[in-house]
């Protein structure tokens, strides 16, 4: 083994000589690299080394000697500790940039075709973005329930401030909750112990319809005084359209159970995109910016040059948003979807908007497509894909090459799995175009 040239609880004085995936600093000595999170490019810094790998170290900024020009002064409270944004300590234009240097530097490492990624798209104003916000409620130090943020690697609830990515709305929401736990001395959810009754708060709000679901998260079944409560908050918030009761008694860290009670309205909430109303429901997936998410499917539907003619797949389809933005180009559209419940919202969406040509399935992947194309003897012209994070199965993959589609859209949440997923379709496919899209302004 070679000699690590740092040691532990050391300082040394680096110069940053780029930023990593998730924005951290990387600096090198002797060809060792160390990982500085919140230093930025061009950056002269002293650290102390707080972890040292065979391959590796991770350092602590002790000292910023020289400044890079895009380093602005972090305008919220809880940042050190939060985790959630970890960017907001460089201005907003050279986060795209480092956003679309992650990408590239991806593709120059495992694609034999060096496409240069174009620029990131951003936000016109990448503020209070969020349409969903998970509160988890814990106690402080004191013994007061607090609700709020888990601190960065851990599981201590930090208190909220105003938070600059989450709609306004939703925090002053869970924070009358939390008032009305406190008054009527409502157990919280321990994780350690497994008991306590309040385990978090949701909120959902319709970004163009201004609709608001409330999910109240417990471990148990009934809330003390449920219906004080239900009146409190939709005299309040004459927007709450639902409050729902999320039953979730498992020893996990997965937000909510499977089992949901209306106990206000009707279990759903609507939101226009594009030209189109959704169905959102608890536990169906909605872009968590649908401003961004607007720009993303009609950079894809552009992309896709969908015509008249052409079948479409759309797969991993969740509630048939791109689904039904492509339906008006094309001729047919099979969606596929594993959560039961949104292709039920997914055909309720198609219904709601009068469109006809769609078609919904539920079940995973990897097994219906290979139904459609090898059983069913389905073609598509165009595939579209929008697949979680670990991305692709080899099966699938296959399936397509197999049908040989004239185009494939790749809509991606994770540029690592996508760019290993392009390397499969690159010996029969051209790569035209690779574009970012900032869903997440201020976080890796």
């Amino acid at each position: 083994m070679k000699n690590i040239p740092v040691q532990k609880n050391k300082e040394y004085i680096v110069n940053i000589i780029d930023n990593g995936f998730e924005g951290e600093g990387i600096a090198k000595i002797e060809d060792y690299p160390i990982f500085i999170p919140g230093a930025i490019k061009g950056e002269k810094i002293k650290i102390l080394i707080v972890k040292v790998q065979a391959s590796y170290a991770f350092g602590k900024i002790m000292d910023i000697i020289e400044k890079s020009e895009h380093r602005i002064e972090p305008d919220c409270a809880t940042y050190k500790r939060c985790g959630g944004c970890n960017l907001r300590h460089v201005d907003y234009e050279e986060t795209l940039n480092i956003k679309q240097n992650a990408v590239q530097s991806l593709v120059n490492k495992t694609l034999k075709n060096k496409i240069q990624v174009k620029p990131t798209i951003g936000m016109e104003n990448p503020l209070h973005y969020r349409n969903k916000a998970q509160y988890p409620i814990g106690m402080n130090k004191e013994g007061e329930p607090v609700i709020g943020v888990f601190a960065n690697r851990t599981h201590e609830v930090i208190p909220m401030e105003k938070c600059l990515i989450q709609n306004p709305i939703s925090e002053e929401i869970a924070k009358t909750v939390l008032e009305f736990i406190k008054e009527n001395k409502i157990s919280i959810y321990n994780e350690k112990t497994i008991k306590g009754l309040f385990r978090h708060i949701v909120i959902k709000v319709g970004i163009k319809t201004n609709e608001i679901m409330c999910i109240l998260v417990i471990n148990g079944r009934k809330i003390p005084k449920e219906n004080e409560l239900i009146e409190i908050l939709t005299k309040k918030y004459p927007n709450i359209k639902t409050i729902v009761k999320n039953i979730n008694t498992k020893n996990t860290n997965v937000i909510l159970g499977n089992e949901n009670i209306n106990i206000y309205g009707n279990g759903y909430i609507e939101d226009k995109l594009g030209e189109y109303t959704f169905k959102i429901s608890p536990l169906s997936f909605y872009q968590v910016n649908p401003v961004q998410a607007e720009a993303l499917y009609n950079y894809a539907i552009e992309a896709a040059e969908i015509t008249k003619n052409d079948v479409v797949f759309d797969l991993y389809c969740g509630i048939g948003t791109i689904s039904l933005f492509m339906s008006k180009f094309a001729k047919k559209v099979y969606g596929i979807e594993i959560v039961e419940e949104a292709v039920k919202m997914a055909k309720e969406n198609a219904q709601n908007n009068n469109v006809s040509n769609t078609e919904f399935f539920a079940g995973d992947v990897e097994i219906v497509l290979d139904d459609l194309i090898n059983n069913k003897g389905l073609k598509a012209d165009v595939v579209m894909f929008d697949p979680p994070r670990k991305g692709l199965d080899k099966k699938s993959i296959d399936n397509i090459l197999n049908i040989r589609p004239k185009k494939i859209v790749y809509i991606s949440c994770n540029p690592a799995t996508l760019i290993r997923d392009l390397a499969d379709f690159e010996n029969e496919y051209d790569i035209k175009t690779i574009i970012p899209v900032d869903m997440f302004p201020f976080t890796s």
